[in-house]
C-alpha cells in the first residue's frame, strides 16, 4: 500500500481546519510530523491536493473529489481496529438532530437504543437543519434527523416519520374561544415563530402560502421552550410541532387551534453522506428509530 492511514488523517483533518498547525493539535501530533505526513501523501502520488494560502489550507478540486472516499476508508479501517481491540463491532454514533426532534424524541431513542445494545457509545449534537446537514456534510456526524426539506447532492434524505405542526396560543388570548382560524384571522394575528433556516419556519412558510408579506412577526426564536413561553405570555400565536406541545395542551396552559384549508402536515427524515460507510452500530441506530415511527 503506497499511503498509511495516518496520513489520510492528515489530510482530512487539515481539509476541515484549513490550517496545518490546528489539524496536528486535533491529531495529537507535531506539526513537523504532520507536514511531512502531507507531504509524503502528495508526493508519493505526484498531486496537490490544497492550495496554500499564506498559512491557510483550502482544498483544491481533486481533494474535495478524494476527501468523501478518504473518510468512508477510515470509518472502516477505526470499525475493524475497534472489532479487533474490543471483541465488538458497534462504536461511537455521531447523531445530529434539529430541535424539535433532539428536543422530544432523540434522548429517549438514544435511552432505548444504548438499553439494546449495551457495547455502543452515541453522542448528540443539537441544532437546526442548515446546521445539522452542514455537519453530516463535513462528516463530523454519522447521521442527521432533520425537520426541514433538503435537496444537496452530497447528501442521502430518506423519509423517517411524519408530523403535524399546530398553531396556538395561551388561553387568555381572544381567539382561544374561536378555535377556528380564517385567514382573517392569521393576517390580524401577531406571530411568535421559529427563526429562517429551522425545518419548523420552512414548513409554516408553505403552509401560509399567499399570506406571509402580510403576516405580522413579532419575534423569531431559535429555542421551542421560549417560544411556548412568549405564547402563554400572550405575546402572540405560536406554530411548532405537535410534538413539543402535547404537555402544554394536556394540562391546558397552551390552547391549539384549527386552520382550516392549510396543511399543516409534514415529515421528519435521516440524512446521511452518501459516501458514509454504514457500520453495523449506524445500521442498528437507524433500525431502532424506524422501529420507533
Amino acid at each position: 500500500m503506497r499511503y498509511s492511514f495516518r496520513q489520510l488523517e492528515v489530510f482530512l483533518a487539515a481539509a476541515r481546519v484549513e490550517n496545518l498547525s490546528r489539524a496536528a493539535e486535533r491529531l495529537a501530533m507535531s506539526q513537523s510530523a504532520a507536514s511531512g505526513a502531507l507531504r509524503d501523501l502528495e508526493e508519493q502520488f505526484d498531486v496537490q491536493l490544497f492550495d496554500r494560502i499564506g498559512k491557510r489550507l483550502q482544498l483544491n478540486a481533486l481533494g474535495r473529489a478524494l476527501q468523501p472516499r478518504a473518510e468512508a476508508l477510515l470509518a472502516q479501517a477505526r470499525e475493524l481496529e475497534r472489532a479487533l481491540e474490543r471483541h465488538e463491532d458497534l462504536g461511537l454514533i455521531k447523531v445530529g438532530a434539529t430541535l424539535t426532534i433532539g428536543n422530544y424524541l432523540a434522548v429517549e431513542l438514544i435511552a432505548r437504543f444504548l438499553k439494546e445494545q449495551p457495547d455502543a457509545a452515541v453522542t448528540l449534537e443539537v441544532g437546526n437543519t442548515a446546521q445539522i446537514a452542514a455537519a453530516v456534510r463535513a462528516f463530523e456526524l454519522d447521521v442527521g434527523l432533520i425537520e426541514g426539506e433538503l435537496h444537496d447532492s452530497e447528501l442521502e434524505v430518506t423519509t423517517w416519520r411524519e408530523d403535524e405542526l399546530v398553531v396556538f396560543c395561551a388561553p387568555g388570548h381572544p381567539l382561544a374561544r374561536r378555535r377556528r382560524l380564517s385567514d382573517r384571522d392569521l393576517r390580524a394575528a401577531t406571530w411568535i415563530l421559529r427563526e429562517q433556516g429551522s425545518g419548523t419556519r420552512q414548513a409554516f412558510d408553505r403552509a401560509m402560502h399567499g399570506l406571509l408579506p402580510e403576516l405580522h412577526v413579532l419575534l423569531e426564536l431559535q429555542h421551542t421552550e421560549a417560544i411556548k413561553r412568549a405564547v402563554e405570555a400572550e405575546l402572540g400565536l405560536g406554530c411548532l410541532s405537535r410534538i413539543a406541545l402535547a404537555d402544554e395542551f394536556a394540562r391546558r396552559r397552551l390552547v391549539p387551534l384549527e386552520v382550516p384549508g392549510r396543511s399543516l402536515a409534514r415529515r421528519f427524515y435521516f440524512i446521511l453522506h452518501r459516501a458514509k460507510y454504514r457500520g453495523t452500530g449506524l445500521e442498528r441506530w437507524l433500525a431502532l428509530c424506524r422501529r420507533a415511527r
